[in-house]
């Protein structure tokens, strides 16, 4: 048999390199081009974390490596075209479509519909969207014997909420009732019941939903070995991005399909995970290193957002925190001479007047009002503002 040998140009990779040095700070650089190994990138707020992404599968490819044995998991899949766009556009290579990007559920989407025979689904089957689900969940409590016309009985958006939040943490129907709604604790009978009448329905129907692609797709791993190590021998790389929001069947997932080569990088703040309420374990992202202990550990610190004055404070009030993987970040903005102020008040119309009040004097002092804004965690909040 013969056998050919690609050869490259030796001088294409430094000149690379020296371009991705002049594009990337140190820190970014240092994630570019880790050796392939489990790693975990501490991202701190606005450090650049989607263009050290980026620029790694860029390195990557550019590296020689295949672009359809990256997997690259983001929150949404227009991050994932975004980044792979830049890649496109960084690399020049026509192949960079065959990486493998998008949310947890296309990767898991695109998995089953090859091997869904294999759990007993066809390979056509249809996903639920969260009303259909809703609809179905509704006949499934009808046909359940839940007495709706007691006061004290969960909505089918609740029981479909307590189904998810038991599939995304692998906890009990009884668990999740006790914890998240233990007013509905007499009913957990029936709530159970509710859920094998809606797992069976989906399975006659040929229907998943969203929570489905990634526990079938772990079944489907776990169950089918055959199958689990094509794709754990496909993935050289894997990176996953905010992973400090990935509940623990996501990163169950992720740990399948790293068994064989290990290379996955995931990248994170522990300090900015908010979707505990649907089910997100920021200890995953604690936990990584006790999963891999080899992996190498990455800080981006070097903050491209916030001024001194706001990063001080920030650092000041983070490090009050009994668990984390320290971090000092340090800002490339100059000072504006701004400082942030902490006004206590004693109710919410105390703190409407002020800000009201706060708005009116900067006007006197000549700043425009369109150089001002209000920002508030929900729009309820600005309700007595408004008024």
């Amino acid at each position: 048999m013969a056998r050919y040998v690609i050869k490259r140009d030796k001088n294409a990779l430094p000149e690379r390199l020296a371009r991705y040095r002049s594009e990337l700070n140190e820190e970014q650089f240092r994630v570019v081009t880790a050796k392939p190994q489990a790693a975990l990138v501490v991202a701190g707020a606005g450090t650049g974390k989607t263009r050290a992404i980026t620029y790694r599968v860029a390195y990557l490819i550019e590296q020689g490596v295949s672009p359809q044995s990256i997997l690259l998991a983001t929150f949404t899949n227009r991050a994932a075209r975004e980044m792979l766009r830049r890649v496109e556009s960084l690399t020049g290579s026509q192949n960079v479509h065959r990486v493998w990007g998008g949310t947890f559920h296309r990767i898991a989407n695109l998995i089953l519909r090859r091997h869904a025979v294999s759990i007993g689904y066809d390979s056509n089957y249809s996903i639920l969207d969260s009303e259909d689900a809703r609809e179905m969940i509704n006949v499934c409590v009808d046909e359940s014997a839940i007495d709706t016309t007691k006061k004290r009985v969960p909505k089918a958006e609740v029981v479909q909420g307590i189904i998810s939040y038991a599939n995304n943490t692998d906890m009990p129907i009884e668990d999740v009732v006790a914890y998240k709604y233990p007013y509905f604790e007499p009913l957990t009978h029936q709530i159970k019941r509710v859920d094998r009448l809606y797992q069976e329905r989906k399975q006659e129907r040929n229907v998943m939903d969203y929570d489905d692609l990634l526990m079938n797709v772990k079944r489907l791993l776990i169950e089918k070995p055959e199958i689990g190590g094509i794709y754990a021998e496909q993935f050289q790389h894997i990176l996953v991005d905010e992973y400090q929001d990935t509940n623990r069947l996501q990163a169950e997932v992720i740990d399948l399909l790293a068994a064989r080569h290990r290379n996955v990088m995931v990248v994170g703040d522990d300090a900015q995970s908010i979707f505990a309420w649907r089910g997100a374990e920021f200890s995953n992202i604690y936990e990584f290193p006790k999963r891999y202990p080899e992996a190498a550990l990455y800080k981006l610190e070097t903050n491209y957002r916030s001024t001194p004055e706001i990063l001080g404070l920030a650092n000041t009030s983070i490090a009050n925190n009994r668990k984390q993987f320290p971090k000092m970040l340090t800002a490339v903005r100059r000072s504006r001479d701004f400082k942030p102020a902490m006004v206590p008040c004693s109710d919410v119309e105390q703190q409407s007047a002020f800000v009201a009040s706060r708005i009116l004097e900067l006007r006197d002092e000549g700043t425009g009002l369109e150089d001002i804004a209000v920002m508030y965690r929900s729009h309820y909040h600005s309700i007595e503002l408004q008024l």
